[in-house]
């Protein structure tokens, strides 16, 4: 099995400035790109990452008194 890959660091990448437009294309750009990307992998992606850290079922059946609106256990 491959594991995820390791990214630089944000600060390792020298960004120019932009202006708000400029930025918000780029945003809205990078995010059209990844919609398109998810739609035509995300079965992969999601079957990786179940393999990786075991089905969702495993999540949900751990504990089934857990209280999602009650205050979080102590430590």
């Amino acid at each position: 099995m491959t594991m995820p890959t390791q990214h630089p660091a944000p600060e390792a990448f020298s960004l120019p400035r932009l202006s708000d437009d400029a930025v918000v294309q780029v945003h809205d750009f990078i995010h059209h790109v990844l919609d398109l990307f998810e739609a035509r992998y995300g079965d992969q992606i999601h079957r990786f990452y179940q393999d990786l850290h075991g089905s969702d079922d495993d999540l949900l059946d751990s504990d089934p008194n857990l209280d999602l609106f009650g205050p979080p256990p102590p430590f």
